[in-house]
């Protein structure tokens, strides 16, 4: 796939007009540190005027090529056309009436849409919202009605957001958790299947070291859910071994157990399914979707099956912006692109692309340890050279490299020691081409790279 122009006066190639950050955005730097609280922090120190495809244009006119896509959330592109003129139409419609007040047929159109197309074909219901940890808190909320058991299991190097709720979820304690307690209770944390590290454990055997810890600190009677990412996110982008999902569903299946799958990061074709359980066939009782749902603008959602998304007392589940109009058009213009534009089989052609490049260069420097990942949801784990102790500073260093060369990329990782790509599935064969090249300079030019 190539394009050469997407959007209004954005050309698809890296440029670079000043040094990163330029004049401008350095200006802007200063005031946001006299403006905004300093414990919101940012990866790139520019800042964006226009994107579109795979470009991000900053104020001083430097083209960045986006591996990034504004953590997964731009799939279908910046600035998608559908997308654009979908919320063009609806803001000069109305703006707001809150569904729960005044509903509109967007709502329930994202709704159906949503049943159709989340794994399972039973019978399901959908509850919208503005937020990944929004949803996931209500998911929480519904399968505690349903249980009535209170209990919660998470896993090892989850993220689930920044709530107090899902704080207490997320595994990662700075700078998500430091100094935030104290944490909702009744949540448990079980050891997730993380082949890099497992030293060969085989999904089903990962699945049931899990399932002896949960049975014997939580006791299936007690357990109300069991929420898992099928590929982790903020964790490293894990992706557990063939069988462990699978295994894991099964056993919540028998016990009564709601399986929950935190789809915020790998829905909407991100990593080559339509939906990260698809790869397997792993049907969840309720699922949670945000990020790549409405091109950019703030929706999310939990859909399930229909007995359990309606144990909740009516006026239990809502909220004052929840399913907003305009992302409510946004996200349906989402779907008719990922649909009418084949992106799910976009998201496996840059998977090939992209992991033949990185996968030469795992060849040419002992200091990555790993490079995994399924469709544009493709990590690099770094490590010491000759071992698998994670080198945090290694992964900032070539971040911040590519940075200085127009290139956004992102870390994640328990450690701090992990490359993320999240191209958005409109970029060009051309522009992910030239961001391997500028990752692969960064690697040389690094201390200790390859020779």
């Amino acid at each position: 796939m190539s394009t050469t122009t997407a959007g209004p006066n954005v050309t698809q190639r890296r440029l670079l007009t000043t040094p990163i950050p330029g004049p401008r955005s350095r200006a802007l730097m200063a005031r946001k540190a006299r403006a905004v609280a300093s414990g919101v922090a940012t990866t790139m120190p520019v800042f964006a005027t226009r994107a579109a495809g795979g470009i991000v244009v900053d104020v001083d006119g430097n083209h960045l090529v986006d591996l990034g896509s504004g953590i997964a959330v731009t799939t279908v592109g910046n600035s998608a056309p559908r997308v654009v003129e979908a919320v063009q139409e609806q803001v000069a419609a109305f703006t707001h009436t809150c569904f729960m007040v005044t509903p509109y047929e967007g709502y329930v159109a994202v709704a159906e849409a949503l049943n159709r197309l989340t794994p399972g074909d039973h019978e399901k219901r959908t509850v919208l919202f503005n937020s990944g940890a929004e949803a996931v808190e209500n998911a929480v909320k519904i399968a505690r009605a349903h249980t009535g058991r209170q209990a919660v299991v998470v896993f090892d190097h989850a993220y689930h957001g920044r709530t107090n709720l899902t704080m207490a979820m997320t595994a990662k304690n700075v700078p998500y958790k430091h100094g935030f307690g104290p944490f909702a209770g009744e949540v448990y944390r079980a050891p997730l299947s993380y082949p890099f590290r497992d030293g060969g454990l085989d999904g089903e055997t990962a699945a049931l070291r899990a399932i002896d810890v949960i049975e014997k600190q939580v006791g299936a009677d007690n357990l109300a859910a069991v929420v898992i990412e099928p590929i982790q996110g903020e964790g490293g982008f894990i992706e557990p071994a063939p069988g462990f999902l699978p295994r894991l569903a099964a056993w919540c299946r028998y016990h009564g157990v709601v399986f929950v799958a935190d789809e915020v990061q790998t829905g909407f074709a991100r990593t080559g399914d339509l939906f990260a359980c698809d790869h397997e066939g792993v049907v969840p009782d309720l699922i949670v979707t945000a990020k790549g749902i409405a091109g950019g603008l703030p929706l999310s959602a939990v859909t399930g099956r229909a007995a359990i998304m309606d144990a909740a007392h009516a006026g239990g589940l809502g909220g004052t912006y929840g399913g907003n109009p305009l992302a409510c058009a946004a996200a349906l213009a989402a779907i008719e692109t990922i649909e009418a534009e084949h992106l799910v089989t976009r998201a496996r052609e840059i998977e090939t692309l992209m992991l033949e490049g990185l996968r030469a260069l795992q060849t040419r420097d002992p200091r990555v340890g790993e490079v995994r990942g399924r469709g544009a949801m493709l990590a690099v784990e770094l490590v010491e050279a000759g071992t698998d102790r994670p080198d945090p500073a290694l992964a900032r260093a070539i971040a911040g490299a590519a940075h200085e060369r127009g290139v956004i990329v992102l870390t994640c990782g328990t450690h701090g020691n992990v490359l993320r790509l999240l191209p958005p599935l409109s970029i060009s064969d051309e522009l992910l081409r030239d961001g391997l090249d500028v990752l692969e300079a960064a690697f040389a030019a690094s201390a200790g790279g390859a020779r």
